[in-house]
């Protein structure tokens, strides 16, 4: 055996040896973090709420005392009583059915926004860091570009420039198939509001990741991964992103918040989810000009929005003290100051 091979193998070893250490590290790291997050008691009631969220997201339309659609015009907006628990709307619809309906959209576009974003980010992210020179260069100025445009101008901007393109091309496929789903409005609109929002939300997770990794790159495992021939995406995957999960988490995590509040201000500007979908921006927006007559038709959707996001914040915040140990030691040295 040649001496380069035998340099080589000692290298590939010395490389796994390294990443069986890190992946024990981490899981001890994974562990403290637990337990500091079970100790954060803000944390712990974000999670409580955030748990009800979904549970009403998946089971509340089952438990809706009306069809959120179902019009009563004998009883437009009416206050809230026995029979409709949060009041009706100005076309006789259940508040409480629509924004059990719409927790359902929040968390939906949430869910999907946040992770086409977060998967687009991490790759692109890692490729810059990892590849370096020209793809470096154009996909820092790419996400340079978009962030330099405030987000809810973009998401309107991409919004109103893809929706109509989009719907032609669906009558076009629906004139061919006879498919009923590419007629369907709703559709269209979750998903003309999920590209606008993932393409405003992927710059800060490849900018993440990329000094994740930038900061990885050099350490031992990776350089010897290298030098055995291991291709690249499975580096960047198995050895680098994981390595980098801590952040990565914590922005989701905050994302997921600014998802849904997103959502709701295109509902709300009558370019995202609208009717017959439900959703909590539109019903804010229907019901802003009756506001001082029937203030519980904006009250409760506003109220259901505004503690989801802060339920979400919360967690963030928690995650955030977490996985940063030295943050969370500052935040209590200077409150016992």
């Amino acid at each position: 055996m040649s001496r380069n091979r035998k340099l080589d193998l000692s290298h590939s070893a010395q490389g796994q040896g390294d990443a069986l250490d890190q992946i024990a590290t981490s899981r001890g790291l994974w562990r403290d973090a637990g337990r500091r997050l079970v100790r954060n008691r803000l944390s712990l009631v974000g999670i409580f709420v955030l748990a009800i969220l979904f549970a009403l997201a998946i089971f509340g339309p089952a438990i809706a005392p009306y069809p959120f659609m179902e019009q009563n015009l004998k009883l437009i907006s009416e206050p809230p009583s026995a029979d409709h628990w949060l009041g009706t709307d100005q076309l006789g619809r259940d508040v409480l059915s629509r924004i059990l309906w719409g927790a359902r959209t929040a968390t939906t576009v949430a869910i999907f926004v946040t992770t086409i974003s977060l998967v687009v980010g991490v790759v692109l992210g890692g490729v810059a860091a990892f590849a370096g020179g020209m793809a470096d260069w154009l996909i820092m100025r790419l996400t340079d570009v978009v962030m330099s445009v405030p987000s809810i101008m973009l998401a309107l901007l991409v919004n109103t420039a893809i929706k109509k393109p989009v719907a032609i091309w669906f009558e076009n496929i629906y004139e061919q198939t006879e498919w009923a789903f590419f007629r369907s409005t709703t559709f269209l609109d979750y998903l003309i509001v999920l590209g606008a929002l993932a393409i405003v939300s992927f710059p800060r997770y490849a900018r993440l990741i990329r000094g994740q990794i930038l900061s990885l790159r050099r350490r031992e495992y990776v350089t010897a991964a290298r030098s055995s021939g291991v291709p690249f995406a499975r580096i960047l995957f198995r050895h680098l992103v994981p390595n980098a999960l801590g952040p990565l988490i914590v922005a989701a995590t905050f994302g997921f918040s600014g998802a849904m509040v997103m959502e709701a201000s295109l509902s709300y500007l009558g370019i995202g989810i609208q009717p017959p979908a439900a959703s909590w921006g539109a019903m804010i927006n229907d019901s802003l000009m009756d506001w001082r007559y029937e203030p519980w038709l904006l009250a409760m959707p506003a109220i259901a929005l505004a503690i989801s996001a802060l339920a979400v914040n919360y967690i963030g915040d928690g995650l955030n003290d977490a996985l940063n140990p030295r943050i969370a030691a500052g935040r209590a040295g200077s409150q016992g100051e």
